[in-house]
């Protein structure tokens, strides 16, 4: 797999639209700034995309639904996860 410029900035938009919609989806005001929602995309992106391909989900026609839940739903654990770290953190100073 080459890593192109294009592939970087399409896999920076990807992750941020998989992080922000992580963030929807988990209840409350999480605060987190936006680079690390960047990673959190990113990462459930890949991981996401890991997951259905194992289950087999990946290739289907048209626009690929249960990758993007499987996408979406490791974002908002990942947003969770971080949020509540960093929560953790702050009051404890």
């Amino acid at each position: 797999m080459e890593l192109t410029l294009t592939g970087i900035i399409v896999a920076l938009i990807v992750g941020l639209i998989i992080g922000a919609l992580g963030r929807l989806v988990v209840p409350g005001k999480q605060n987190i700034p936006l680079w690390l929602t960047l990673v959190v995309g990113v990462v459930a992106a890949l991981l996401g995309t890991v997951l259905a391909r194992a289950l087999g989900v990946a290739d289907t026609r048209g626009f690929d639904w249960i990758e993007l839940f499987f996408q979406v739903v490791l974002a908002a654990i990942g947003v969770a996860l971080v949020a509540g770290t960093r929560g953790r953190r702050h009051l404890t100073r």
